[in-house]
């Protein structure tokens, strides 16, 4: 088996109008878990952002700390990247932003890196509107520290230990909505169609824009109880080692993007109800969205789709006014115009 990436591409392969194929827009080779959903998630951008024949290097990608943060490696070669301490990309990414506003800021996260550690830099984040895609990787646990039950885990859900869940789930998009971003939307991994035109919107909008997407994670989506969960084989097998699996699996796709109401069974067993936003569904109204999300949680699916888009709303950097020219051009004289300068700025504040 190698673990090398092969380089050959068909010398017929498509490009996009910058004249660049889908290779350019690639990144190393991943070392997630066989059949993981956050490996589609990351073709997802690729496709995305080839499509949009968009400049590698005037892209930021940026990430926290989980599985999800790992993802920036595996895609946009070309582009720049920051993968910040946990929990605080929102806030590196701000910085950055202010610094450079000419560039496109793609950031990737988990629900752990977002909904806990991270909620206080995330709430703020959607208040202040900052121009940006944020995208959560959403699978309920906490893969890097072996499966323990995250924000966003349904009630009753077993962790790996077996024990039921017994607190609500926080929904991240209910959370956007309510904070004001412009541009909220979910999706599920396997749901290729509908998650490209998602990120290419994402893209394209003025502010802030998320997307939840539901990624199963494929070592830890079963339980212990089971005979044929990993937990139960290790335990039950005669060591001769100290030894640990990370379990190859296959990737979940869906079967019928086009329905409205689809079930998709999970590794354990388990099946999740995905339902696509309908057409009557008012996306500019934020009642009718959150009650549709309401809805939906009563019937125990999952509403997918774009569910909420305001484009009326004003950027961070159009509500502190800052210069359209980005800092990190600016000369010395731009960025220290003098003493008369500073003290009218002074006296205007007085």
């Amino acid at each position: 088996m190698s673990y090398l990436k092969s380089t050959f591409r068909h010398p017929e392969s498509p490009k996009n109008d910058l004249g660049y194929t889908e290779a350019v827009y690639e990144g190393a080779l991943s070392t997630l878990c066989a059949g993981c959903g956050h490996d589609s998630v990351s073709n997802s951008i690729i496709n995305a952002c080839f499509e949009l024949s968009l400049e590698p290097h005037r892209i930021a990608k940026m990430s926290g700390i989980g599985c999800s943060s790992k993802t920036p490696a595996y895609f946009l070669k070309g582009s720049h990247g920051f993968n910040t301490v946990h929990g605080r990309m929102p806030s590196v990414t701000t910085g950055a932003n202010l610094a450079n506003r000419d560039l496109t800021y793609i950031a990737v996260s988990g629900d752990g890196d977002t909904a806990s550690i991270g909620m206080g830099q995330f709430m703020h984040l959607v208040r202040r509107n900052l121009n940006m895609v944020y995208i959560c990787m959403n699978n309920g646990v906490y893969g890097l520290t072996k499966g323990q039950d995250s924000a966003t885990a349904d009630i009753g859900s077993a962790s790996k230990k077996g024990l039921p869940n017994m607190y609500k789930p926080m929904d991240l998009c209910e959370l956007a909505i309510s904070l004001g971003s412009g541009y909220v939307a979910r999706s599920f991994s396997g749901d290729k169609d509908q998650l490209v035109p998602l990120i290419k919107g994402a893209i394209k909008h003025n502010g802030f824009a998320f997307i939840d997407v539901v990624s199963p994670c494929v070592t830890f989506n079963n339980t212990s109880a089971s005979t044929k969960g990993y937990e139960w084989v290790r335990d039950h097998k005669e060591a001769t080692g100290t030894v640990d699996l990370v379990p190859k699996e296959q990737e979940i796709i869906v079967r019928e993007p086009n329905q409205i109401l689809e079930t998709i069974e999970l590794h354990d067993g388990s099946v999740l109800h995905l339902r696509r936003q309908p057409n009557s569904l008012d996306i500019q109204s934020r009642e009718s969205v959150l009650k549709s999300l309401e809805d939906a949680k009563q019937k125990e699916q999952v509403l997918t789709g774009l569910l909420y888009l305001n484009t009326e709303q004003q950027n961070t950097h159009e509500i502190i006014n800052t210069s359209d020219k980005p800092l990190n051009s600016m000369t010395k004289d731009d960025l220290c115009p003098g003493s008369e300068i500073l003290e009218a700025i002074n006296e205007s504040l007085r």
